[in-house]
């Protein structure tokens, strides 16, 4: 009987993967178990949205998609590979596919937004030439151009959290991570870094990975919003099925409400 072959090379099984997987993932510190077996699939392009009350894990599960954490028990898996199998020059090769963005964009406030974008292509090995063009080339697409030679300190806050994108995206990365992106904004800011995170999403064809407590925020830019509590994802679900849940823990947490299941026991 014949018949085409399967392919099962190794780009054609990436493929056919979630860009992440965490199986089972539990980590504790100390006594304090934060992550209590922690399933989940984010899709290659997917912009997914975590959100959850102060200690719930969230965090904590973005240090070990990045590696900078390993489970208890449990794998977490990026494009197929267990994170805890590679070696560091594995690891530190493997996290060039990552961006990260964090709340006040953690900039070198001695350094230029030029040079704070030009940092990780330096350490890169970039040539001269190619840190100016692609520096000119991030500032760009988080539409700041022209602002390379200013500090830190001369930039609002929503500028400075652009900086941060620019960084975060210097080096063409397959994954963003972004660390409450809108907090301490006002509600335009807000709007336009929104804007921004799926403008890079498709620019880049990157796999987003968000959290935030901006509701407003997380509805706008997930493709799914999943919500942890007591280190277990309790919902996931896109932006509209999301708001119609009806587990009393998600609807604490739309509504704002101080009394509730989320609130017991704390």
């Amino acid at each position: 009987m014949s018949g085409a072959a399967s392919d099962t090379t190794p780009a054609r099984l990436a493929a056919s993967q979630p860009k992440i997987r965490l199986e089972g993932v539990e980590k504790s510190f100390g006594s304090k178990r934060v992550l209590a077996g922690i399933d989940l699939d984010i899709e290659r392009g997917e912009s997914m949205v975590l959100i959850g009350g102060s200690g719930t894990g969230k965090s904590v599960l973005l240090k070990h998609m990045i590696g900078l954490l390993h489970p208890d028990a449990g794998r977490v898996l990026v494009d197929g590979q267990d994170l805890a199998q590679l070696d560091y020059r594995e690891i530190t090769d493997f996290r060039r596919r990552f961006g990260m963005a964090f709340q006040e964009g953690a900039l070198f406030d001695s350094m230029s937004v030029h040079d704070n974008i030009a940092f990780p292509l330096r350490r890169a090995g970039w040539k001269r030439g190619e840190v100016e063009d692609r520096v000119d080339r991030c500032l760009e697409l988080v539409r700041l151009q022209g602002t390379g030679e200013k500090m830190p300190s001369e930039l609002s806050g929503g500028m400075r959290r652009r900086v941060g994108f620019a960084r975060a995206i210097a080096l063409e990365p397959q994954i963003l991570l972004l660390d409450e992106p809108t907090t301490g904004l006002d509600p335009v800011m807000s709007a336009v870094v929104d804007e921004l995170i799926l403008d890079l999403k498709h620019d880049l064809d990157a796999t987003t990975v968000t959290i935030t407590h901006d509701m407003t925020s997380a509805f706008r830019i997930g493709d799914r919003v999943g919500m942890l509590d007591r280190g277990q994802v309790i919902a996931l679900a896109s932006p509209t099925e999301f708001q119609n849940l009806t587990d009393p823990r998600v609807q604490q947490f739309l509504r704002r409400e101080a009394h509730g299941p989320l609130s017991e026991g704390k």
